[in-house]
Parts: structure tokens; sequence; C-alpha cells
């Protein structure tokens, strides 16, 4: 039933961007169409217009739809031969390439028509119509999207509509649609002065003072719980040449992705994408006994992805970005207890941030390195595993990595959103490729199984997402200033100088705002900056030697006694308090 349901709404999606590229044909008549699929949640169209567009042209869009609406009813279906179909999209370059990939085998295209508008379409639209309540959909905006996804292809408009079963779930995915743009990270991260952008590194994050303090806490905490769990930290060389990512495998399934640099002698070099190499370098750097194994290498190195440019997003897509890395070296038989450690410390991170989160298999790909025999293996494994963990998990078929099965960490927002964060990929393939090998108990020599994983995921990404999640309201712990100091007037600047001196000699990241402002200035920026606590200092907190607190949100905690207070925030900082 659900599945039907959820068949019928796409199908709804998919007529609705029919329906708007007819109002927008019908106010742009010279307009160039593409393409136009129903997605989660609603539905796009993307076009080549004569002239910008903006988001304010929506509301003149959406009223013509409702206007073409009572007009349609079924969709009447036929069928064109390659020059038929030409002759219905004069001037479209776009439609001709379509056009000729579909119909290379010699068949014919199928069109749809409802009301007076046709399109070329596979098909997939409601029976009528008459079904689509006009008050279930709404356009939400406007974007930029390369033909095809390939930046090398022109930049088209995208025109994003939203679309559900009734109105209080439009309304309410709405609702969330404004909330996520309170939220964003992009917006919010350079008001809070933890990144930026420059047009000079695109997708390269310049991470500034405040958001240093965030990443370091982060890597700190990370490197704290690791140590006590005997991994043991490397850092490895950022240029590598590329017989290393031959011997890998990387060349072949990912060197396009990479960025390549040549030496003045001629040889190939490709900037560090992922740390899996070198780990398997540091391995066969020595001889290693069964005695060694688990082998725990742990790393944070900085890596660089070339990605298109129409796919970067803030901190959630980037060129540059570092990851809590970890490659566990292990015996076939210790995949099964390895797994279980590292689902532990999964649960340690998400559950210090209150997140909720699931786990999804993902099986061989198409394009894969090994023998069948051996993922067969390693997905039969991983699917115990996960069974025996009794953690919630889905499967993605052919989604793993080229040389293993993975398990994914899918990460529930705030908003409810999902987002893939850490993975954990179960190698058989590299160690062989690299010929690692350790001491089996019987003296005979075995080949190590790797198993890849990241907690965080990306450091970059993991942050972006928090930003989000707290709406930059970070916990104690994480939050670059912890405690402001604000004097009422000057007189009271002697007697704040010398909290902010106790308070950072007890760890405290502490700022003193002594300018020259009113009060209720000073305490409604320190709110705007998500400061977690203000001290506010007078005539009266000077004669008691107390302080008077106030919580972020306009919560006013009284007066203190300063020495109370150290006690207390650094209670919430230890124990890494939500």
């Amino acid at each position: 039933m659900k599945e039907q349901q959820a068949e019928k709404l796409q199908s709804v999606r998919h007529s609705l961007a029919h329906l708007l590229a007819a109002a927008v044909l019908k106010l742009w008549p010279d307009t160039k169409r593409t393409i136009g699929p129903s997605i989660e949640n609603g539905f796009y169209f993307d076009f080549e217009f004569s002239q910008p567009l903006s988001d304010k042209d929506l509301p003149k869009i959406e009223k013509m739809m409702r206007k073409i609406l009572p007009t349609w009813d079924k969709f009447e279906r036929s069928e064109l031969t390659a020059i038929e179909a030409k002759k219905e999209y004069p001037g479209n370059p776009y439609k001709i390439e379509l056009i000729d990939e579909f119909t290379a085998d010699g068949s014919k295209v199928s069109f749809y028509k409802s009301g007076d508008y046709w399109d070329l379409c596979k098909g997939g639209h409601v029976d009528s119509m008459k079904e689509i309540d006009p008050l279930c959909f709404k356009l939400t905006k406007i974007a930029g999207a390369y033909w095809r996804g390939s930046e090398k292809n022109p930049m088209l408009t995208r025109i994003y509509g939203a679309a559900f079963e009734t109105k209080e779930e439009l309304d309410n995915y709405l609702k969330m649609l404004a909330e996520a743009e309170k939220r964003d990270h992009k917006k919010l991260g350079p008001k809070l002065g933890l990144f930026m952008f420059h047009e000079t590194s695109p997708g390269m994050p310049y991470w500034l003072p405040k958001g240093v303090v965030m990443y370091n806490e982060l890597v700190n905490f990370w490197r704290k719980e690791h140590e006590t769990r005997n991994y043991q930290e490397i850092v490895s060389p950022l240029i590598n040449k590329k017989e290393l990512y031959q011997t890998s495998g990387h060349y072949d399934h990912y060197w396009s992705d990479m960025f390549t640099i040549k030496t003045k002698e001629g040889e190939e070099y490709g900037v560090k994408a992922m740390n899996c190499p070198n780990a398997m370098v540091v391995f066969g750097s020595e001889p290693r006994s069964y005695r060694d194994l688990p082998l725990r290498l742990s790393d944070t190195d900085t890596l660089h992805r070339n990605e298109i440019s129409g796919a970067l997003n803030g901190l959630l897509r980037v060129r540059e970005f570092r990851q809590d890395d970890a490659h566990c070296f292990v015996t076939e038989e210790q995949i099964g207890e390895e797994y279980q450690a590292i689902f532990e410390i999964v649960e340690k991170f998400y559950s210090i941030f209150g997140l909720k989160y699931s786990f999804r298999l993902g099986t061989r790909p198409e394009s894969f390195m090994g023998e069948v025999g051996t993922w067969n293996q390693a997905e039969n494994t991983l699917k115990k595993i996960l069974e025996k963990s009794k953690h919630e998990f889905s499967v993605a078929e052919k989604d793993g990595a080229f040389y293993g099965p993975k398990v994914d960490i899918i990460m529930k927002d705030a908003l409810g959103r999902g987002w893939q964060m850490g993975t954990i990929q179960l190698d058989f393939q590299q160690p062989l490729r690299f010929g690692l090998e350790y001491t089996a108990a019987d003296g005979g020599k075995k080949t190590p199984v790797a198993i890849h994983r990241v907690i965080y995921g990306s450091l970059e990404r993991f942050i972006g997402i928090i930003i989000e999640e707290f709406a930059g309201a970070f916990p104690v712990w994480l939050s670059p200033v912890q405690v402001k100091i604000l004097p009422i007037s000057d007189k009271m600047n002697d007697y704040a100088a010398g909290i902010l001196k106790e308070l950072k000699s007890s760890g405290i990241r502490v700022e003193l705002d002594d300018r020259s402002e009113s009060v209720g200035k000073k305490i409604r920026e320190a709110e705007m900056e998500k400061v977690p606590y203000m001290l506010i200092v007078g005539e009266k907190e000077i004669a008691a030697k107390s302080i008077s607190v106030r919580g972020r949100n306009q919560k006013d905690l009284g007066a203190m006694q300063l020495a109370k207070f150290i006690e207390t925030v650094s209670a919430e900082i230890k124990t890494r308090s939500l």
C-alpha cells in the first residue's frame, strides 16, 4: 500500500514538472526546455532563458500553473521518429541531443500531451490532472545547474517545486525549509566567524580563529578517545607518485577525480584524495606478526578531491577536507570483534552530540576490484555483523567501494534530514595488491584484512551539519567563546579584567566586552554570537564580590560567586554536556 502511494506521489510530481514547463513557455515563449523529473519532496525543470530569472518570478509562474491546471486532464501518448521529434524543438540543442541518444538504435520516441502542451517523455504521469489539488504544490527556489551535470556544458536555470498528497504535508515541509534557511551553515558560519570562502580557492574553506577552536576541539576529542583504544596516529605525504595509486587500484577507479601534477622530469603525481594507500605502505614497511594485530593506524591528513564546481555546497561538499581516518589491519577471525569495537566508538561519538543514526550496507558496485567469491564472503560477513548488532540498517545495492563492501553511518539532523557521515569499509583487495603479510601463529605467512573507517567522516561536513543541528548555539565544550564578560560601565572594567584572568587560568574560553556601549547592546550582540554564558558586572556585583549570570536565550541565572560559576562551567566542559 505504501509503495503504491509513493508511486502515485511520484507520478503527481512528474506531472507537475510538465505543468511547470507549460507555464514557463506561456510566460516566456522563447525559452528552451530540457528535462523535468520528479525528486524527493517534489520536482524540478531545467531551462535556458533568454533573460535572467530570480525567485521574485516564482509567484508569477505558480499563478500561471494554477491557471492552466483546470484545462488539463489525461496524458495522451504518441510515438515519433527522430526526424518528426526534432521538428518539435527548432533551435533547442538539448532536446535534439536527447532525441539522438534515444533513437540511436532506430527506435521511436514517446511524447505525452495534456491540454495544449506536449513534450518528449518516457511516461509516469497521473491518470488525470483533475486528481491534483492546486493547494498541494508550491515553487520553492531557482538555482543554476549544468546541463547533464557537467561543468563543461552550459549553465541552465533550474526551477524547484515541492508537492505532497495533502496541504498539511506541504505546509509542514515549507516550515521545515524555512527552519533550514535559518540554520543554513553557509550563512551562520561566516556570521559567527567560523569559516569563509574566497573565489581564489573554490571549495576550499578558510578556517577563521573561532572555527579553528571548534575544529581542534573535535580533533582533540577524537585523538584522546582513539589513544585509549590503541590507535596509533601517523602522518603521510600529501603528494604521491601515480604508481602508488596504480598499486592500490585508485588509478583505474579514481584518478580523474584527483588533482594531478607533473614534475619537471615528467613524473606524474596525485594530490592525496584518500589515506588508504599510504596506510598500506606503513603496514608493509616492517615485518608484522599475528601478535601485532589488530594494528590500528589513524590520521587526520588533509585531502583534496577534484569535485566539479556545480557540486560544491558550502562545507557539505568541498575540494579540501580532513577525515578522522583509520585503517585497522586484522585477521579474518578478528573482523567481527573489530567491527563491534568500531560500532562502540560510533555510539559514543554520536551520542555526545545527541545525534540519531542508522547503518547502510553498500554491496558490490558495477566497477569493482577482485574476485566475486571474495566479495560475497565479505558481504555475508558484514550482514551477519549488522544483524548481530541489532542496530537499524538498510541495504544499498551496488553502492560499495570498488575494493570492498561498506557500512555507511546515516545521521538524522534536527530537521529529520539524512546525511551520510562516516563509513566502515571491509577490504580484502588492497592488502593483496600491496603484498602485505604477517606471520601467523603456525609460522606461515598470511594476508591481513584492512578495515577502512571514519567516524565523523569529513570534518568539514560534520561541522557544517552540527552548525545547522545546533543553529550555531553549540554545547559549552564546543563553543569557540564559552563566556563573555559584560561590564555595565567603564568603572567596572578593572573588576571585569580580574574575572577574565581567573576564567582564563581555569581553562575557560572567555572574552571581555569593555566597549563604552550600553549593557543592553552588549547582551544582544553576545546572544547573536550564541555565547553560552554572559557575566554582567555592575556596582552591586562589585560590592558583593559576585557576578550576575545570564545564559543565552534570555535565561537569567541570577547572582553567583565566581568560584561556583567556574566549578559549574568546568563540569559542563569536562563531561561534554549538551
